[in-house]
């Protein structure tokens, strides 16, 4: 059937689809395994750099580049969905890159510790940014009926590159040493990020508008964002829980970041074991998802989301009573598994329940809240390190993801039949 015309002299309208524009969806599906290579690259390699070259002993202190990362990227999640409403998404994602040009030249030559935190000051800024704006523009893109399958291939490229970065780095820095080399592969991944950014990918505004003019109801053409916040932190049941499950989720992938280097090479584990063990639980995250995105489609979003918090919280706990490389790989199984029944879920929940015209705002501030949880996690986890040791901090924050579990079970309500519409496949 042909689109529809708004007049004799106007455009076709969009087909949303994840068929009508896979082009685009995979163009922005490579951008964000570019988005991911920047950040995949630090979780091997930093935590360990900050003993070895820095000689920092306290894990707070360690952690303080998880922290600043945290707290960045979270502001710059609720600005860039805010801003791309308004502005347009392709011209937010192109900034975020110009913040990822600055990263591997500071972490190569920094000749102090607070030189790491400014580049991940900047890192922040552009995950918040890019990583932020590819997730929407799939949202645009595919429409109401296949958010969960976007959001799985979103996510599974993301986290894919992560786990691939993390390995690489690892690889070449028992090599070649922590420094510069690991990060000569983030030089490479910021230009050609940047270069399809400005050159290949098109705004999504025109899809948005499409949807906006088909969705039923009465919702409000445009809210201001702190009636976004409101809803996302305490207003709306199913927003807020999202946001809440999310928090926890990123509080236990920062401990993971910061501290099972850490763990593990406490344990007497060589570095080649311990990239394996980090590229073993985002790569499990990344693959898992291409199902779980899609399962949440067909079986809905509250109970993938709570059931995968309890299976990372027992993941948690057993990487923490258990020793040995084959117990931890075990361990990081599961949490990849847990954490891929979550994640392309929740935002696929967001995609659900807010309307286009203000759903950019809201998945901002789901990933305000979500990607916060590093932050929290850094300083948690590391206080917890300093007054504990490291295998109790980690199997407290176990606990603390499966409690998440049990409250989204109670609290969030079920948001795959807020779709309004089923669009092209």
């Amino acid at each position: 059937m042909p689109a529809r015309r708004s007049g004799s002299d106007a455009a076709p309208a969009p087909v949303l689809g994840l068929r009508a524009n896979w082009r685009q969806f995979w163009l922005l599906v490579l951008v964000n395994a570019f988005v991911g290579t920047m950040v995949g690259l630090e979780r091997t390699v930093l935590p360990l750099l900050a003993e070895h070259d820095f000689g920092l002993a306290s894990r707070s202190a360690m952690l303080s580049f998880i922290a600043t990362f945290g707290v960045v990227k979270a502001l710059t999640n609720a600005l860039a969905g805010h801003l791309g409403d308004r502005w347009g998404r392709k011209r937010v994602l192109v900034v975020g890159w110009l913040f990822a040009l600055p990263v591997p030249p500071l972490v190569m030559w920094a000749p102090s510790w607070g030189w790491v935190v400014l580049a991940n000051v900047l890192l922040g800024v552009n995950q918040g940014l890019a990583w932020s704006t590819t997730v929407i523009m799939k949202i645009d893109l595919v429409g109401p009926a296949r958010r969960g399958l976007a959001m799985g291939l979103n996510e599974f490229a993301g986290y894919l590159a992560v786990a691939l970065a993390a390995l690489a780095s690892g690889e070449i820095a028992s090599r070649a040493g922590f420094r510069p080399a690991p990060f000569y592969l983030g030089v490479a991944a910021s230009a050609i990020g940047l270069a399809l950014s400005l050159l290949a990918v098109r705004d999504t505004g025109a899809h948005v508008r499409h949807e906006s003019e088909r969705e039923r109801g009465d919702a409000p053409d445009r809210l201001p964002l702190r009636d976004v916040f409101a809803r996302a932190t305490w207003r709306d049941p199913a927003l807020s829980s999202a946001s809440q499950a999310g928090l926890v989720n990123n509080l236990n992938d920062g401990l993971a970041w910061g501290l099972f280097p850490l763990f593990f090479t406490a344990a007497g584990l060589g570095l080649h074991e311990v990239s394996v063990l980090t590229f073993a639980y985002p790569a499990t995250w990344s693959v898992a998802q291409l199902f779980t995105g899609a399962l949440s489609d067909r079986w809905g979003r509250k109970w993938l989301t709570a059931g995968g918090m309890l299976v990372q919280g027992a993941a948690l706990v057993a990487i923490a009573r258990t020793r040995g490389f084959g117990p931890w790989l075990a361990g990081a199984l599961a949490l990849g598994v847990g954490t891929a029944m979550v994640y392309p879920t929740l935002l696929a929940a967001i995609g659900d329940v807010a309307a286009p015209s203000w759903r950019g705002s809201a998945v901002g501030v789901y990933r305000f809240w979500r990607d916060l949880g590093y932050a929290v996690g850094a300083l948690v986890a590391g206080a917890l390190a300093d007054a504990f040791g490291l295998a109790p901090a980690i199997a407290a924050i176990g606990g603390l993801t499966a409690l998440t579990g049990v409250l989204v079970a109670v609290r969030m309500p079920e948001t795959r039949p807020h779709a309004s519409f089923r669009g092209a496949g």
